[in-house]
């Protein structure tokens, strides 16, 4: 398997992940799980286009990946 580098290009829509927060519907990776996410710091991001489609994004990679508009 070749990986390759790509630039996003589009606009993420996140919100803070919060303790109770319903986590109904919203994928955790194995390797976030396993990490103790989800955790203060977390985001839950969203397809704008399909607002069903949730995930949760772990601190360090938002912080490396993101800035806020």
């Amino acid at each position: 398997m070749e990986f390759r580098r790509y630039r996003r290009i589009q606009i993420a829509e996140m919100a803070d992940w919060e303790p109770g927060l319903d986590m109904t519907g919203v994928s955790v990776s194995e390797v976030d799980a396993a990490a103790g996410s989800p955790r203060l710091g977390d985001r839950i991001a969203r397809n704008p286009a399909n607002h069903d489609d949730k995930w949760l994004v772990a601190q360090d990679y938002f912080i490396a990946n993101f800035e806020k508009l």
